[in-house]
């Protein structure tokens, strides 16, 4: 373990040991001013198991409530209320053609664009394709009741990921319930204007939630417009039987800015690469999806669950890519045509009894889901104009299936005892039909399969009523998705099918502690060693290509602390220690015509795009109708490619907002405001790893403001 990790275990272990009693004489002075703050022991779907609450679980769960965490922000991005997450690092990258850049523990973080390594999910429906690919677009804040983070060996039970799950869920509509308006504006002619409409019976409810988000970016060209709408039906019919009908829709049309090398930051960090005009790259993105998930018990020990669901996503993008490296007759052009049509079955038996005496839970079950993509490639010009689309250079008909199998138990076997234990097999086979041949481009059609069963269990001990301990082990894997497979490492045609899932073992230690009067205090210990860790092999012309190059670690602790403060304030903290390496010698292309890695890079070298430290605080105060809150952010230092052949250096940022509230007999009125970076610091928001013209930068904005109302009707 390097010296930072163990300088971190070891604060860790100290904090988790010392933490109840330095914590308890601060909470027993709030005791008295804060008796109406007394925390819920909440049950999260994480655990897929109807027994089980979040302090329970020995795992790291956070559970988001989004009417808290976002109330003075536009709503629109999903990287608003995840900050105060330990152990997760969500980039706002200013580029709304490359989504939001999430990673958790290290995982997900070499991501050029979407989300990878972390599994997705929305009102219990898969955000993620089938092959492991995600969009946090596809996320809606604006009728969103909570997010659920799951971090650590138990997202295996969910198959096809090692960091992680983020889950999403709608509010049920009930009787008399809000509808409500909000409109904000920002910096850059940024405006945002979302509905939530929401209500019902006692056997029906619903949830419409619509919004518009238009900027023209702090960056030249990142203009974006995105609208999305979101929509779920609620039926209880009685005798433990419910059904949810989701639908949600996304349109966004946005202009990419593309990274900046370092040059380019200190001369001008709004500024755009030239080939980002000349070629006018940019991305569209329409998806639709549809789901219904089904709850039927039977007697008091029984619970029948079925899911299915279904989606179309179709994505252009146009790429600054040379019209020399095009010549080639295996290149696939510079324009991404990209239909997906997707969907999935899940179903699901949960039995409540008891062993020995003591209480059991127990679910079985199995899904299966299918992605088949028409991938198309065409010329990004035509004749000398450029960024339009020409001729067709691929054409490809892609599927993915996965079918797995799981299951999962939860037996409190002693009075202070706990077991959270679960299996899952998981099959995924890719195959491509290449229906472009000609005589310099051959058939490249093909097909492989992947087999991995996921082990994990986890102990849970409670010394007392207040205090868990916990530790868990897990096996993981990460298929390679599509944007993996897409480009060959040695400048061939068709799909990558010599890559290997990434396969990892998690391994967690945790203490959890809830006050009665609101205080909390979370710690965790992390090692997740990986096998057949997958990496960039040569990055040319734009365009990445992929290897597994054997062993990675990565390897932490996370503390998290919320402190009611009195009767008026709140002090929450986050920190993070990540020390994330290669363990393995490995080779990759540097040269434009490189096809076969050839440059070294040591065992020991950090796996790029991952900060070593994170660190989070915010102070909220309510005054009446009044409230304003302070938030600051640090983040550490990352190496932006395999080599390190640079960084982007860490950076601490200071935010501010206040509100009031009016209250009138037809509703409410609550108007906020929010200045982001308050100091006005110059820093690097996000990277692109490992990208091939070195414009690895992509620089976050100066200091900004919102303002914004939000009107509730009485109903």
């Amino acid at each position: 373990m390097s010296g930072v990790a163990s300088r971190a275990v070891l604060a860790m272990a100290i904090a988790a040991a010392g933490a109840p009693a330095w914590a308890q004489a601060v909470a027993d002075d709030a005791d008295r001013a804060t008796a109406a703050r007394t925390l819920e022991r909440v049950r999260v779907d994480a655990t897929r198991l109807r027994g089980v609450s979040d302090f329970d679980t020995p795992a790291s769960v956070d559970a988001i409530r989004l009417d808290d965490a976002g109330s003075n922000r536009a709503g629109t991005v999903a990287s608003e209320p995840l900050s105060g997450v330990p152990g997760l690092l969500a980039r706002d990258r200013q580029n709304h053609a490359q989504d939001t850049q999430l990673s958790i523990r290290g995982f997900g973080a070499r991501s050029t664009f979407g989300v990878r390594g972390v599994r997705l999910f929305a009102d219990g429906i898969p955000a993620s394709m089938p092959d492991g690919q995600g969009q946090l677009s596809h996320f809606s804040l604006v009728g969103g009741d909570r997010i659920e983070i799951m971090r650590g060996p138990f997202s295996a039970l969910y198959g096809n990921s090692s960091g992680g799950v983020v889950q999403i869920w709608s509010a049920d509509g009930a009787p008399g319930d809000d509808w409500r308006f909000k409109a904000s504006e920002g910096r850059d002619s940024t405006t945002s204007l979302s509905t939530q409409l929401r209500g019902g019976t006692q056997a029906a409810g619903y949830n419409l939630a619509l919004s518009r988000f238009d900027t023209d970016g702090w960056r030249d060209h990142s203009a974006a417009r995105r609208d999305s709408a979101n929509a779920k039906l609620r039926f209880d019919f009685g005798d433990r039987r419910r059904l949810d009908l989701v639908a949600n829709h996304v349109d966004i049309d946005a202009q990419d800015p593309l990274g900046l090398t370092a040059d380019q930051v200190r001369e001008n960090p709004r500024q755009v690469a030239a080939v980002a005009r000349q070629f006018d790259t940019r991305k569209t993105v329409r998806q639709t999806q549809a789901g219904a998930i089904y709850e039927h018990g039977i007697g008091a020990a029984h619970t029948l669950r079925a899911m299915a669901y279904g989606g179309e996503r179709a994505v252009v993008q146009f790429l600054p890519i040379p019209a020399a490296a095009q010549a080639n007759p295996l290149n696939s052009g510079g324009v991404i045509d990209l239909g997906n049509r997707y969907g999935g079955l899940d179903l699901r038996w949960s039995w409540e009894g008891t062993l020995a005496g003591r209480p059991l839970e127990a679910t079985v079950g199995a899904n299966a889901d299918r992605q088949r993509q028409a991938r198309q490639g065409f010329e990004n010009f035509v004749g000398d104009t450029l960024g339009v689309r020409g001729r067709q250079r691929r054409d490809e008909r892609n599927t993915v299936e996965n079918l797995d199998q799981f299951a999962q138990l939860y037996w409190t076997f002693a009075p202070r005892w706990s077991l959270l234990a679960g299996v899952r097999h998981s099959e995924v086979e890719f195959v491509s039909r290449d229906a472009f041949i000609t005589a310099t481009n051959p058939d490249d059609s093909g097909r492989i399969a992947f087999r991995q069963t996921s082990p994990v269990a986890g102990v849970t001990f409670a010394p007392r009523e207040d205090l868990r301990v916990y530790a868990s082990a897990g096996r993981g894997f990460e298929t390679p998705t599509f944007n993996e497979l897409g480009y060959r490492a040695d400048g061939g045609a068709g799909l990558a099918f010599d890559l290997a899932p990434a396969v990892s073992d998690n391994l967690e230690l945790g203490a959890k502690w809830q006050a009665r009067r609101g205080t909390t205090l979370n710690a965790a210990l992390f090692r997740a060693d990986t096998d057949d860790e997958l990496a960039v092999a040569r990055n040319v012309g734009g365009r990445s290509s992929f290897q597994n190059i054997g062993r990675a670690r990565r390897q932490g602790a996370e503390l998290s602390v919320r402190q009611p403060l009195g009767e008026s304030f709140d002090l929450s903290v986050a920190a993070t220690w990540l020390d994330a390496t290669f363990r393995d010698d490995y080779r990759v292309c540097t040269g434009a015509g490189c096809t076969v890695p050839a440059t070294p890079v040591a065992a020991g070298a950090r796996i790029p795009g991952v900060p070593a430290r994170q660190l989070f605080a915010r102070l909220d105060w309510t005054g009446g109708p009044w409230s304003a809150a302070i938030e600051g952010v640090g983040v550490g230092d990352v190496v932006v490619d395999d080599l390190a052949t640079a960084r982007a250096a860490g950076y601490a940022l200071l935010h501010l907002e206040g509100a009031r509230r009016w209250r009138f007999d037809a509703g409410e009125l609550r108007t906020f405001v929010r200045v982001d970076n308050l100091l006005d610091q110059a820093y690097i928001g996000s990277v692109i790893v490992n990208e091939g013209n070195g414009r690895f930068f992509e620089p976050g904005p100066g200091r900004g403001v919102l303002v914004g109302a939000q009107w509730t009707w009485n109903r």
